[in-house]
Protein backbone atom coordinates (compact mmCIF):
# COMPACT_ATOMS: atom_id res chain seq x y z
CA UNK A 1 0.00 0.00 0.00
CA UNK A 2 2.77 2.31 0.90
CA UNK A 3 4.67 1.71 -2.27
CA UNK A 4 0.88 2.42 -4.71
CA UNK A 5 0.26 5.71 -2.42
CA UNK A 6 4.38 6.48 -3.13
CA UNK A 7 3.46 5.87 -6.87
CA UNK A 8 0.18 8.22 -6.86
CA UNK A 9 1.95 10.82 -4.84
CA UNK A 10 4.70 11.05 -7.45
CA UNK A 11 1.82 10.66 -10.65
CA UNK A 12 0.18 13.97 -8.47
CA UNK A 13 3.08 15.79 -8.14
CA UNK A 14 4.41 15.21 -11.47
CA UNK A 15 0.76 16.15 -12.87
CA UNK A 16 0.94 19.24 -11.05
CA UNK A 17 4.51 20.38 -12.34
CA UNK A 18 2.94 19.69 -15.99
CA UNK A 19 0.18 22.12 -15.33
CA UNK A 20 2.25 24.28 -13.69
CA UNK A 21 4.53 24.32 -16.87
CA UNK A 22 1.85 24.45 -19.23
CA UNK A 23 0.50 27.77 -17.20
CA UNK A 24 3.91 28.95 -16.93
CA UNK A 25 4.14 28.48 -21.05
CA UNK A 26 0.68 29.96 -21.34
CA UNK A 27 1.71 33.01 -19.72
CA UNK A 28 4.90 33.36 -21.39
CA UNK A 29 3.27 33.12 -25.00
CA UNK A 30 0.28 35.33 -23.75
CA UNK A 31 3.29 38.16 -22.85
CA UNK A 32 5.18 37.16 -25.85
CA UNK A 33 2.20 37.70 -27.98
CA UNK A 34 0.51 40.79 -26.21
CA UNK A 35 4.38 42.39 -26.93
CA UNK A 36 4.74 41.81 -30.38
CA UNK A 37 0.60 43.54 -30.94
CA UNK A 38 2.16 46.40 -28.67
CA UNK A 39 5.14 46.81 -30.78
CA UNK A 40 3.43 46.57 -33.89
CA UNK A 41 0.70 48.81 -32.61
CA UNK A 42 3.52 51.67 -31.60
CA UNK A 43 4.84 51.15 -35.20
CA UNK A 44 1.32 51.85 -36.62
CA UNK A 45 1.00 54.31 -35.01
CA UNK A 46 3.74 56.14 -35.61
CA UNK A 47 4.07 55.84 -39.52
CA UNK A 48 0.57 57.75 -39.08
CA UNK A 49 2.18 60.08 -36.76
CA UNK A 50 4.43 60.86 -39.47
CA UNK A 51 2.38 60.43 -42.65
CA UNK A 52 0.15 62.86 -40.32
CA UNK A 53 3.12 65.30 -39.79
CA UNK A 54 3.71 65.23 -43.27
CA UNK A 55 0.70 65.68 -44.96
CA UNK A 56 -0.39 68.72 -42.38
CA UNK A 57 3.44 70.18 -43.44
CA UNK A 58 2.77 69.69 -46.76
CA UNK A 59 -0.42 71.63 -46.83
CA UNK A 60 0.90 73.87 -44.85
CA UNK A 61 3.94 75.35 -46.54
CA UNK A 62 1.25 75.40 -49.86
CA UNK A 63 -0.80 77.64 -47.96
CA UNK A 64 2.31 79.37 -46.65
CA UNK A 65 2.50 81.21 -49.88
CA UNK A 66 3.10 81.59 -53.48
CA UNK A 67 6.15 80.06 -53.32
CA UNK A 68 5.57 76.83 -51.94
CA UNK A 69 2.21 76.60 -53.43
CA UNK A 70 3.20 76.15 -56.79
CA UNK A 71 5.91 73.71 -55.62
CA UNK A 72 3.50 70.67 -56.65
CA UNK A 73 3.30 72.44 -59.77
CA UNK A 74 6.64 71.02 -60.56
CA UNK A 75 6.39 67.16 -59.58
CA UNK A 76 2.81 67.44 -61.25
CA UNK A 77 3.29 64.38 -64.01
CA UNK A 78 3.20 66.70 -67.94
CA UNK A 79 1.56 64.80 -70.69
CA UNK A 80 3.67 65.68 -73.87
CA UNK A 81 2.81 62.74 -75.77
CA UNK A 82 0.59 64.72 -77.93
CA UNK A 83 2.12 64.44 -81.38
CA UNK A 84 0.76 67.05 -83.27
CA UNK A 85 2.34 69.82 -81.01
CA UNK A 86 5.52 68.57 -81.60
CA UNK A 87 7.34 70.86 -84.32
CA UNK A 88 9.22 68.33 -86.86
CA UNK A 89 12.47 69.21 -87.98
CA UNK A 90 13.75 71.41 -90.63
CA UNK A 91 10.09 72.13 -90.77
CA UNK A 92 10.50 75.86 -90.03
CA UNK A 93 7.77 76.25 -88.47
CA UNK A 94 7.84 79.45 -85.45
CA UNK A 95 7.22 78.38 -82.05
CA UNK A 96 4.07 80.05 -80.67
CA UNK A 97 5.39 80.58 -76.93
CA UNK A 98 3.11 81.69 -73.72
CA UNK A 99 4.84 83.38 -70.95
CA UNK A 100 2.33 83.15 -67.64
CA UNK A 101 2.92 84.40 -63.99
CA UNK A 102 1.27 82.78 -61.43
CA UNK A 103 0.66 83.83 -57.85
CA UNK A 104 0.91 87.81 -58.73
CA UNK A 105 0.65 90.47 -58.05
CA UNK A 106 3.42 90.94 -55.73
CA UNK A 107 6.24 93.63 -55.42
CA UNK A 108 7.63 92.16 -58.52
CA UNK A 109 5.26 92.73 -60.79
CA UNK A 110 6.40 96.44 -61.17
CA UNK A 111 9.66 94.85 -62.54
CA UNK A 112 8.17 92.31 -64.63
CA UNK A 113 5.80 94.79 -66.39
CA UNK A 114 8.64 96.88 -66.92
CA UNK A 115 11.19 94.04 -68.27
CA UNK A 116 7.86 92.98 -70.74
CA UNK A 117 7.08 96.52 -71.56
CA UNK A 118 10.77 97.49 -72.76
CA UNK A 119 10.54 94.45 -75.31
CA UNK A 120 6.96 94.86 -75.91
CA UNK A 121 6.04 91.67 -75.19
CA UNK A 122 2.66 90.48 -73.89
CA UNK A 123 2.47 87.85 -71.33
CA UNK A 124 -0.40 86.21 -69.25
CA UNK A 125 -0.84 86.75 -65.09
CA UNK A 126 -3.00 84.31 -63.59
CA UNK A 127 -3.92 85.88 -60.08
CA UNK A 128 -4.97 85.92 -56.60
CA UNK A 129 -6.79 88.03 -54.42
CA UNK A 130 -5.12 91.03 -52.69
CA UNK A 131 -6.82 93.62 -51.20
CA UNK A 132 -4.31 96.86 -51.20
CA UNK A 133 -4.51 99.29 -52.77
CA UNK A 134 -1.36 98.79 -54.97
CA UNK A 135 -1.70 95.53 -56.11
CA UNK A 136 -4.80 96.72 -57.84
CA UNK A 137 -2.96 99.20 -59.43
CA UNK A 138 -0.49 96.64 -60.90
CA UNK A 139 -3.62 94.48 -61.79
CA UNK A 140 -4.96 97.58 -64.03
CA UNK A 141 -1.36 98.29 -65.27
CA UNK A 142 -1.39 94.85 -66.55
CA UNK A 143 -4.82 95.57 -68.24
CA UNK A 144 -3.60 98.83 -69.62
CA UNK A 145 -0.54 97.27 -71.19
CA UNK A 146 -2.54 94.24 -72.96
CA UNK A 147 -1.47 91.25 -70.97
CA UNK A 148 -4.28 88.71 -70.77
CA UNK A 149 -5.41 88.12 -67.19
CA UNK A 150 -6.55 85.08 -65.29
CA UNK A 151 -7.91 83.48 -61.75
CA UNK A 152 -5.43 80.92 -60.07
CA UNK A 153 -7.34 81.58 -56.77
CA UNK A 154 -9.12 83.78 -54.85
CA UNK A 155 -8.11 81.96 -51.04
CA UNK A 156 -4.80 81.17 -52.19
CA UNK A 157 -4.86 77.96 -49.57
CA UNK A 158 -5.23 74.41 -50.84
CA UNK A 159 -7.60 73.06 -48.36
CA UNK A 160 -10.06 75.90 -48.51
CA UNK A 161 -10.12 75.73 -52.34
CA UNK A 162 -10.42 71.83 -52.47
CA UNK A 163 -12.30 70.94 -49.59
CA UNK A 164 -15.13 70.18 -51.88
CA UNK A 165 -16.89 71.11 -54.96
CA UNK A 166 -18.87 73.67 -53.20
CA UNK A 167 -15.44 75.39 -52.03
CA UNK A 168 -14.13 74.88 -55.53
CA UNK A 169 -16.91 76.81 -57.25
CA UNK A 170 -17.02 79.25 -54.14
CA UNK A 171 -13.09 80.37 -54.53
CA UNK A 172 -13.85 80.95 -58.39
CA UNK A 173 -16.46 83.47 -58.19
CA UNK A 174 -14.88 84.90 -55.11
CA UNK A 175 -11.75 86.35 -57.29
CA UNK A 176 -13.90 86.03 -60.70
CA UNK A 177 -15.85 88.83 -58.29
CA UNK A 178 -12.68 90.39 -56.89
CA UNK A 179 -11.02 91.11 -60.46
CA UNK A 180 -14.78 92.79 -61.72
CA UNK A 181 -14.32 94.91 -59.09
CA UNK A 182 -10.56 95.59 -60.29
CA UNK A 183 -10.70 95.49 -64.29
CA UNK A 184 -14.17 95.54 -65.12
CA UNK A 185 -15.10 91.90 -65.69
CA UNK A 186 -14.32 88.82 -65.17
CA UNK A 187 -11.91 86.49 -66.92
CA UNK A 188 -12.56 83.42 -68.85
CA UNK A 189 -8.93 81.77 -68.34
CA UNK A 190 -7.70 79.92 -65.24
CA UNK A 191 -5.20 78.13 -63.79
CA UNK A 192 -5.50 75.05 -61.29
CA UNK A 193 -3.85 76.02 -58.08
CA UNK A 194 -0.86 72.94 -58.42
CA UNK A 195 -2.05 71.90 -61.80
CA UNK A 196 -5.23 70.36 -63.15
CA UNK A 197 -3.36 66.88 -62.07
CA UNK A 198 -2.31 68.45 -58.74
CA UNK A 199 -2.17 65.39 -55.77
CA UNK A 200 -4.01 67.56 -53.06
CA UNK A 201 -7.52 67.44 -53.88
CA UNK A 202 -10.13 66.52 -52.02
CA UNK A 203 -12.98 66.47 -54.71
CA UNK A 204 -12.79 64.60 -58.06
CA UNK A 205 -10.81 67.31 -60.39
CA UNK A 206 -13.14 66.19 -62.95
CA UNK A 207 -16.04 67.89 -61.14
CA UNK A 208 -14.18 70.91 -61.08
CA UNK A 209 -13.07 71.37 -64.56
CA UNK A 210 -16.96 70.52 -65.62
CA UNK A 211 -18.10 73.50 -63.59
CA UNK A 212 -15.20 75.83 -65.60
CA UNK A 213 -16.40 74.10 -68.64
CA UNK A 214 -20.10 75.45 -67.19
CA UNK A 215 -19.30 78.79 -66.61
CA UNK A 216 -17.03 79.01 -69.84
CA UNK A 217 -13.92 79.17 -68.44
CA UNK A 218 -11.23 77.75 -70.34
CA UNK A 219 -8.24 76.26 -68.09
CA UNK A 220 -4.19 76.44 -68.87
CA UNK A 221 -1.59 73.96 -67.59
CA UNK A 222 2.22 74.40 -69.02
CA UNK A 223 3.81 72.22 -70.68
CA UNK A 224 7.32 73.96 -69.87
CA UNK A 225 8.08 74.86 -66.35
CA UNK A 226 11.26 77.28 -65.30
CA UNK A 227 11.66 75.40 -62.22
CA UNK A 228 11.30 78.72 -60.00
CA UNK A 229 8.73 77.26 -57.73
CA UNK A 230 11.10 76.12 -55.85
CA UNK A 231 12.43 79.00 -53.60
CA UNK A 232 15.90 79.32 -54.73
CA UNK A 233 16.63 76.61 -56.21
CA UNK A 234 18.27 78.07 -59.45
CA UNK A 235 20.04 80.99 -60.27
CA UNK A 236 18.23 83.49 -63.55
CA UNK A 237 20.65 81.44 -65.90
CA UNK A 238 19.61 78.30 -64.69
CA UNK A 239 15.70 79.52 -65.31
CA UNK A 240 16.36 80.64 -69.00
CA UNK A 241 18.34 76.86 -69.51
CA UNK A 242 15.73 75.70 -67.87
CA UNK A 243 13.00 77.07 -70.43
CA UNK A 244 14.95 77.13 -73.36
CA UNK A 245 15.59 73.47 -73.17
CA UNK A 246 12.32 72.37 -74.35
CA UNK A 247 9.98 75.65 -75.22
CA UNK A 248 11.24 75.30 -78.93
CA UNK A 249 10.14 71.65 -79.30
CA UNK A 250 6.41 72.99 -79.27
CA UNK A 251 4.05 74.50 -81.36
CA UNK A 252 2.57 75.76 -78.47
CA UNK A 253 4.55 75.82 -75.53
CA UNK A 254 3.08 77.52 -72.05
CA UNK A 255 6.32 78.68 -69.73
CA UNK A 256 5.37 78.17 -65.75
CA UNK A 257 6.83 81.29 -64.17
CA UNK A 258 5.91 83.06 -60.83
CA UNK A 259 5.37 86.63 -59.71
CA UNK A 260 6.07 86.25 -56.00
CA UNK A 261 8.04 88.68 -53.60
CA UNK A 262 10.51 86.20 -52.93
CA UNK A 263 11.04 84.86 -57.20
CA UNK A 264 13.57 87.99 -57.76
CA UNK A 265 15.96 85.16 -60.04
CA UNK A 266 12.76 84.71 -61.90
CA UNK A 267 12.86 89.08 -62.50
CA UNK A 268 16.78 88.91 -63.42
CA UNK A 269 16.00 85.70 -65.90
CA UNK A 270 13.19 87.51 -67.91
CA UNK A 271 15.11 90.18 -70.00
CA UNK A 272 17.51 87.19 -70.84
CA UNK A 273 14.77 84.72 -71.28
CA UNK A 274 13.15 86.95 -73.66
CA UNK A 275 16.33 87.95 -76.02
CA UNK A 276 16.85 83.97 -76.04
CA UNK A 277 13.35 83.30 -77.11
CA UNK A 278 13.61 86.24 -79.66
CA UNK A 279 17.25 84.99 -80.89
CA UNK A 280 15.37 81.70 -81.80
CA UNK A 281 12.80 83.35 -83.85
CA UNK A 282 9.53 82.14 -81.55
CA UNK A 283 6.76 84.78 -81.26
CA UNK A 284 5.60 85.37 -77.64
CA UNK A 285 1.86 85.75 -76.98
CA UNK A 286 -0.56 86.29 -74.97
CA UNK A 287 -2.97 83.78 -73.85
CA UNK A 288 -6.57 84.62 -75.64
CA UNK A 289 -9.59 82.86 -77.03
CA UNK A 290 -7.61 81.12 -79.68
CA UNK A 291 -4.88 79.62 -78.05
CA UNK A 292 -4.65 75.78 -77.99
CA UNK A 293 -4.91 74.70 -75.06
CA UNK A 294 -2.16 72.86 -72.60
CA UNK A 295 -3.89 70.90 -70.06
CA UNK A 296 -2.89 68.11 -67.74
CA UNK A 297 -6.49 66.31 -66.99
CA UNK A 298 -9.35 66.54 -69.47
CA UNK A 299 -12.87 65.90 -69.22
CA UNK A 300 -13.61 64.05 -72.70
Amino acid sequence: MSNEKHDNNLKDTRDRRKRVEKIKNGIIIAIFTSIIVSIIAIIGLVISIINMIGLSNRLEKLEGGSSSVSAISDVTAVDNTDKSNIIAPDSGEVAKVYLTFDDGPSSNTDAILDTLSKYNVKATFFLVAKDDDASKDKIRRMQNEGHSIGIHSYSHKYSDIYESPDAFKNDVNLMGNYLESVIGYKPKLYRFPGGSGNKVTNVDIRECISFLNSQDIKYYDWNVSSGDSASNAYTSDELVENVMKDVLKYKTSVVLLHDADSKTATVEALPALIEALKAANAEILPITDDTPTVQHVKVQ
